[in-house]
């Protein structure tokens, strides 16, 4: 009986399209939000904030960068490590060359560099779709990993071959390097995706995010009602490299520390992709679903291994991570092809008309 429409009424259509129109919505996310910036630093560990909640949040960015580009315009890609990757770089080299700039300004910048690189790559996107389009991508995912590799100008002549975070300061506290606390990491990680996912959901309720639908839903219509195919795809690779670059900069400068080129791998485009279809194509909420799905699976294999005392091995229970998401994908595909989103939305639904059959 807590969660109803009843006796809410708006007297504009700016209230009525507002993002969360429900009263009790606002109040969730307003102590979601308190629970995320206030209990969790005061409550949880070091090793929970750093191991497990630190990089869902990150993971969740990437996964709303590659949910803008196939869930909502309908473009497959590939190439979201690599992306991940070009940010992570870019932001090393601006390290390099503006050392004296604050670290979450070049963090926010390097993804400019990956949304020029989406660009690049998302040309043929102008031409091609589906499975090839997806092969193109992944063209792009084996070109970049080269480069990383194989340019060593890009991680500075590195014997290593690997990004090593220098140490930076905001307000005269650390917020990367070895001295940088986790509380203080995970903060500034917070803020980021709050901040970037707020402006994802006024992008896709706006004139851009309808664009990008509209071409999903069927392009054909989309041209003959007067929408230009060509900027529109090229500025949804934009925005969904842009949000992968800053995701691939956090991942190495406010957690992992250190990045070689295997961190950007076809592996972790794979990762991410399997996080949006889990989650739910075409939800922002899906993303952060998947993402806590996805790696906090392996997390909580161990726990039951280390819970129950079994003798199993790391190989054997690396295998057994694989065959679980490898049935959940197909369950959820069977199942429900909108993913874990798709059904957060139908228990709302219910809830709304409870007692009452639905």
């Amino acid at each position: 009986m807590f969660y109803r429409e009843a006796g809410q009424f708006k007297t504009s259509y700016r209230a009525d399209q507002a993002m969360f129109p429900i009263l009790q919505d606002r109040i969730g996310i307003a102590l979601l939000l308190a629970a995320a910036f206030i209990v969790v630093p005061l409550t949880a560990s070091d090793f929970v904030i750093d191991s497990f909640i630190t990089p869902i949040l990150i993971y969740s960015l990437a996964a709303i960068g590659l949910n803008l580009l196939t869930g909502y315009t309908g473009l497959l890609s590939l190439g979201t490590g690599a992306f991940m990757g070009v940010g992570a770089f870019s932001c090393y080299k601006l390290t390099t060359f503006f050392p004296g700039v604050n670290i979450i300004v070049l963090i926010i910048c390097s993804g400019f560099f990956a949304a020029a690189a989406g660009i690049v790559f998302g040309l043929p996107s102008l031409r091609i779709k589906g499975f090839y389009l997806a092969v193109a991508t992944l063209a792009a995912q084996f070109f970049l990993s080269w480069c990383f590799i194989r340019v060593p100008w890009l991680y500075n002549h590195n014997i290593s071959a690997s990004i090593e975070v220098p140490e930076r300061l905001m307000f005269g506290i650390p917020i990367t390097g070895p001295t940088a606390a986790v509380v203080t990491r995970y903060l500034l990680v917070l803020t980021i995706v709050s901040l970037m996912t707020w402006f994802a959901s006024n992008l896709i309720r706006g004139r851009i995010g309808r664009t990008w639908m509209a071409v999903r839903d069927m392009d054909i219509a989309a041209e003959l009602i007067g929408i230009k195919l060509y900027p529109t795809k090229l500025l949804a690779f934009a925005v969904s490299s842009f949000y992968c670059g800053v995701a691939g900069a956090m991942l190495v400068f406010l957690y992992l520390g250190n990045a070689e080129s295997e961190s950007f791998s076809i592996n972790q485009s794979f990762l991410v992709l399997f996080m949006v279809i889990i989650g739910g194509l075409g939800s922002l909420l899906g993303s952060f679903f998947g993402a806590a799905l996805i790696y906090g699976l392996p997390i909580v294999l161990r726990m039951i291994k280390a819970q129950f005392g079994l003798s199993v091995t790391a190989a054997t229970l690396e295998h057994i991570n694989f065959i679980t998401l490898g049935t959940l994908i197909i369950l959820f595909l069977i199942a429900e092809p909108n993913g874990l989103a798709r059904l957060w939305q139908i228990g709302k639904q219910k809830l709304r008309v409870w007692p009452f059959p639905y």
